[in-house]
Parts: structure tokens; C-alpha cells; sequence
């Protein structure tokens, strides 16, 4: 039987600055009915290149210099546009990774994720209304006829991630393409919303070309694992044998800087050749007899929805952040967690409750006092991609909010170096855009930024959750290093419990806007009192695989 999908010698190159730059070379593959099959590897590795490729959807720069595409039989390259929208959504669903951008903020999110059934003749406008309703809870999504009638702007990241999941999957395609479909999860809704997609592959037939840099939930679910470096296919095998005795040194750097394969403890050889411990020397413990830095007492916040019913998104918080310190806050998506960092900053007026930083109350401060006081607290946001200004360079980025404070022009220039320094990025970076940087460079100027005007407290609100494993550490260290050298505190949100264990130094745990357990983060994930922990704790994928994977030399066992 042929294979659903054929890729055959796709070549894919992006015109910068009038020459063009080669992205994917010579890369064959299949998929058959049915099967779901990973692309993993760092970011620039030409995985998400490939995937645009396949449902025709590559940047304007973008060319395909050669190979073929053929789904079902038919050659895609040969598609006139019109063809391409009988098949993108229909037969081909495509589940994008940026939930920020994806979503039209002026559309109902109930109204977006039935618009595929609208299009494609597959249910009336009434009918599909109802229909994305159930859609949306079967992705996991709590009180969906509410949500349903919300705009985007009132999601989570996660929670936008789940209603695009839906779309995508809304008109039952044969192969969906899911670019990064859960990087912007927790664990236990990532769990499901895999789970989802395995239901879909088992009982419709149909196919998933899974594109990841997170080797746990290829280990966890694909059936075959494709790994690309630097546009090429180096490794190629049942996921089992590629994870268990892979035969390329970037297969197994990769396994290796994974924390879900490589256990909650020990060091490793990053992807990126440097070494990487996974638990840092810990801190001097923090004085909590001194005045907290940051103290939020009893915090409430409820959103109105439409009628008359209020949303309670934050309920009845307590938390203290001292001078040096980190404090993760975790949780799954829609527990409140993000809402409540908002909070902490006064980017949102709390309902009730509330919030001290360095002694003075914030909640009652008025416009120029909260102007003044936000010099020393900044955020930084989940997607870099959307908070940097496209048309800036990355020193106009850095130096924005020294400018807007009325540093001098001199002092500024000086500090902008300064800062690309600081966060390890070369020198010329300053002269280009953030289109022209990878996600983990970006990343990198939005933490420079947020450091500009020298914070006693950085929010960092899943900083690092779309990075691949090598950058993600290299932006850990950098906190790490940023921290000891000017002692600023952090307050962390994020799904992603092996991350939380190496930065923070204590935990709070969320759900249903309330905080069910805190404490030390030895404490709290090594030994957790609530069930809702464990359950948090025990969905890290690929911890199936941690016992088999090969350890390279130098490397700890767990």
C-alpha cells in the first residue's frame, strides 16, 4: 500500500539580503496511514521548513528549489491555490506553533474553531457553533460553552494552543501536521491533548507528522522518529531503537540534554556541545525574617462574561518573593497562574486582595507612581517573536525603555553594549532585526531588555517553553549567572517541571486559581503532599524511556 504522504529530495532555501540561503537539503521521507511520525531537532535544524512545505505554506522568501510531494497519490506541487484550499484544513490540518499570533483577536474563539466545518460544507453555522463547544472540551478546556463566547485576548497561551489544537482538528483530516502542538502546555494537558490526537490516529486512520523539540513526547508517542540537523536528515528509525541505541553524536546529544529522558538528576552534554547540570549549586538560603520584596496577600481577580456570569481567575493568593530569590509558580494552563504575574506587576487591577513590592502598596498607587515603581520590576513575555517590535533593530529593542525613561543618549548607547554583552550575543546583533535572530536569540534580547533599567524583580512568564532543550539551558544559565551577578529576583511561571526544578528555590502550585501546595522546590516536587502535584509530576513525558536511554560518557546515571 503507498504511503499516505512521500517527501522526496525536498531542497527548500530563504532569499536574505538577495542571496538565497539553503534550509532543508535532499530530505525524503514517509507517512503512512495512521502512523505518527516525529521531525525533532534544535531550532534552525529545517524541521518546521519542512513541515511548511509539505501544506504549502512557506514564507514569501521562501523557494522550493527541488523534490516532490505527493499525499495520497497526488502530486501537491501541482496545486493551483484553489486546490490548496479544497485540502489545507479538510484533508490536512495544521496546528501552528505560535498561539499568539494564530488567532483573530476580533473573532469569537468558538466561531474560529467551527469555521473549518463552515468552509469545507461540512456543517451549517448553527451546527458547527455547537460543534466547536464539544471540540473544545475534548482538547481540555474547562467550561467550553463560556469560553466559547470569549475573544482571544481573554486565553492563556496554553489555552489558545488548545483552541487552534481544535480547529485543526475539527473537519477530521487524513494527516494533521502539528508544529510544536504542546510546547505552550503544561504536562497533563499536553498528556491529553496527545492522547486526543493518538484517538484520532487509531480509530479514523488518521496520520501525524509531529514536529517537536521535545525528545520525551517523541519518545512518548511517535512511531517513527526523523532527526534533522542543520537541514538534513541524520538518523531515521522506529523511535524505540533511534532513542534507545541512536547511531549519530547529535542523536545522542540531543537524548542526553533532554530532562525528561535523562532523569530529575546528574549532568549533561548538551546538544549544543556544552555541558549542562541539571541542578545547580543551591543559593544562599533567603532571610524571611527581612521585609519581603515582593508580598501578595488574599489576591482575587473575577472577568465578567457575557449576561451576567463572572469568571474567578485568580482566588484567595498568598505568596512572598524575597531579595535574590525565585519563586516558580506552576500550573496548568487556565489555572491562573500567568493572571496572577499580571497581577503581581499591576498590568491587571486585582478584584480584591492585596500586593506590597518593597513595602509600598501597589494596588492603591496611582499612574505616576506605578510609572516610577516599574523601573524596578519588568516581564518577560512567553512568545519573543511578539514583543519585539519587527521593524526595530535589536539595539533600538534594548535601548526602548531606557529611552523612555530619559537616559541619556550616551549612557544609553553605552548600556545597550553592555547588555548584549551581558546575555551572550555577538556584538553585530545589535544592527539586525528580530526577524533575522533564532527563537533562542530573541529570547535573548527580550531578557536584555527587561534588564535595561537594572529590576530588582524579572516576571519571566514560560520564557523558555518554545526553546529546544540546548537553548533552553543556555537561557537557564544565563538567569542563573545574571542572578548571582546583580541579585535580582525572578518570578517564574511554567508548565514545565523539569525546568522549574533547575531555576527556582522554592514553588507554588496552582489550580483552579488557588494555590494548593507550596514550598522549598526540593520539597515540593521531591516529595509532594497533593495529589494534583503527583499527578503534574508523573505526565513529564518520556520518563517511560529515562531507565534505557544511553548515557554518555560523563554523565551521571539517574
Amino acid at each position: 500500500m503507498t504511503a499516505l504522504l512521500e517527501v522526496s529530495g525536498l531542497s527548500v532555501s530563504y532569499t536574505l539580503g538577495g542571496v538565497p540561503r539553503p534550509a532543508v537539503r535532499d530530505v525524503s521521507f514517509t507517512v503512512d496511514r495512521g502512523e505518527v511520525v516525529a521531525i525533532v531537532g534544535e531550532s534552525g535544524s529545517g524541521k518546521s521548513t519542512t513541515a511548511h512545505a509539505v501544506i504549502h505554506l512557506l514564507a514569501g522568501n521562501a523557494s522550493v528549489d527541488a523534490g516532490t510531494i505527493r499525499f495520497d497519490g497526488a502530486d501537491l506541487t501541482a496545486l493551483s491555490p484553489r486546490a490548496w484550499r479544497e485540502v489545507r484544513g479538510r484533508r490536512i490540518g495544521l496546528i501552528p506553533q505560535d498561539p499568539t499570533t494564530s488567532l483573530n483577536p476580533v473573532k469569537r474563539v468558538g466561531r474560529q474553531v467551527g469555521e473549518p466545518l463552515v468552509v469545507h460544507g461540512l456543517a451549517t453555522r448553527r451546527a458547527a457553533d455547537a460543534q466547536a463547544v464539544e471540540l473544545l472540551r475534548l482538547a481540555g478546556i474547562g467550561e467550553p460553552e463560556a469560553r466559547a463566547r470569549q475573544f482571544p485576548h481573554q486565553f492563556s497561551g496554553g489555552m489558545k494552543q488548545r483552541a487552534l489544537i481544535a480547529t485543526a482538528l475539527a473537519a477530521e483530516p487524513q494527516l494533521v501536521i502539528a508544529d510544536e502542538p504542546t510546547s505552550a502546555l503544561d504536562v497533563t494537558v499536553q498528556k491529553q491533548i496527545l492522547d486526543h490526537i493518538d484517538t484520532l490516529a487509531s480509530t479514523l486512520g488518521t496520520a501525524v507528522l509531529l514536529i517537536t523539540h521535545d525528545l520525551g513526547v517523541a519518545a512518548d508517542r511517535a512511531d517513527r522518529i526523523i532527526v534533522m540537523q542543520n537541514g538534513e536528515i541524520v538518523e531515521t528509525g522506529p523511535a524505540r531503537s533511534v532513542l534507545e541505541d541512536p547511531q549519530h553524536p547529535y542523536t545522542r546529544a540531543l537524548i542526553a540534554a533532554a530532562p525528561g529522558l535523562r532523569g530529575p538528576a546528574g549532568s549533561s552534554q548538551g546538544a549544543s556541545g556544552a555541558a549542562h547540570t541539571a541542578d545547580r549549586a543551591p543559593r544562599p538560603a533567603a532571610d524571611h525574617g527581612a521585609p519581603a520584596l515582593l508580598e501578595v496577600t488574599g489576591l482575587r481577580k473575577e472577568f465578567p462574561l457575557p449576561g451576567r456570569e463572572k469568571l474567578v481567575a485568580v482566588d484567595d493568593v498568598s505568596f512572598r518573593i524575597d531579595r535574590g530569590e525565585t519563586l516558580a509558580i506552576v500550573g496548568e494552563s487556565g489555572s491562573g497562574k500567568s493572571t496572577t504575574a499580571r497581577l503581581a506587576l499591576r498590568l491587571e487591577k486585582p478584584t480584591a486582595g492585596g500586593i506590597r513590592f518593597d513595602g509600598t502598596d501597589i494596588v492603591a498607587a496611582n499612574r505616576e507612581e506605578l510609572r516610577t515603581l516599574r523601573r524596578r520590576f519588568q516581564l518577560v513575555y512567553q512568545s519573543p517573536f511578539a514583543s519585539l517590535d519587527p521593524r526595530f533593530t535589536i539595539a533600538e529593542v534594548v535601548d526602548e525603555p531606557l529611552r523612555a525613561y530619559g537616559v541619556g543618549k550616551a549612557e544609553r548607547a553605552r548600556r545597550v553594549r553592555e547588555l548584549i554583552d551581558q546575555v551572550a550575543l555577538p556584538a553585530v546583533t545589535a544592527s539586525r532585526r528580530p526577524a533575522e535572530l533564532s527563537g533562542g536569540q530573541r529570547q535573548r534580547v527580550a531578557i536584555a531588555r527587561a534588564l535595561a533599567l537594572r529590576p530588582e524583580l524579572v516576571v519571566l512568564d514560560e520564557a523558555v517553553s518554545a526553546l529546544d532543550v540546548s537553548v533552553q539551558a543556555q537561557i537557564l544559565d544565563l538567569l542563573a549567572a545574571v542572578q548571582r551577578d546583580v541579585g535580582v529576583s525572578y518570578l517564574f511561571i511554567s508548565h514545565d517541571l523539569a525546568v522549574v526544578r533547575e531555576i527556582s528555590d522554592r514553588v507554588a502550585v496552582m489550580q483552579h486559581g488557588r494555590i494548593v501546595e507550596q514550598g522549598a522546590t526540593s520539597r515540593v516536587l521531591g516529595a509532594p503532599q497533593e495529589e494534583y502535584t503527583r499527578r503534574l509530576i508523573e505526565a513529564i513525558p518520556g520518563s517511560t524511556l529515562s531507565a534505557s536511554v544511553p548515557v554518555l560518557p560523563g554523565e551521571a546515571a539517574a
